[in-house]
């Protein structure tokens, strides 16, 4: 019984692209499946340059150590973020309101349940990044008898 190569070529395509979902970005298993397809479909009358395949490996390395980077670049803006939301306890702020228009008022509290940390004032919750001022609060003058 023949079988058609086309049809055979083309379900056997189609069978395992609806099966995997592409990366979005490489990495280093992509950089690596991409390394060892090209050495298994090298020229064996030509085989790749050594130095190409250092240049490479080089190359996975500093993607590596660029992707841990900017993960650890990440980490360090959500302590930021944090830290500075702390730090607003007990001080005066401005900030934009629900309806747009800028509002004061002292800091209470700071919650991190949230991506972006809140702020509580006044009772209400204010996301840190509305924040457009921050001021000193006002101490009453002491009273002389």
């Amino acid at each position: 019984m023949p079988i058609d190569a086309v049809s055979s070529v083309t379900t056997s395509f189609q069978s395992t692209d609806a099966a995997r979902s592409p990366k979005q970005a490489m990495d280093g298993d992509m950089f690596m499946h991409l390394l060892v397809t090209q050495l298994q479909n090298q020229d064996p009358s030509s085989p790749m340059d050594t130095n190409e395949m250092m240049a490479q490996t080089t190359q996975l390395a500093m993607m590596e150590k660029l992707n841990e980077m900017s993960s650890l670049t990440e980490e360090n803006f959500f302590l930021q973020m944090r830290t500075s939301a702390a730090a607003l306890i007990g001080r005066d702020v401005t900030y934009t309101g629900a309806d747009g228009e800028p509002a004061t008022g002292t800091v209470s509290s700071v919650s991190y349940a949230k991506p972006v940390p809140q702020v509580t004032i006044s009772g209400k919750e204010v996301a840190l990044d509305l924040i457009s001022g921050v001021t000193a609060p006002t101490v009453p003058a002491p009273q002389t008898s």
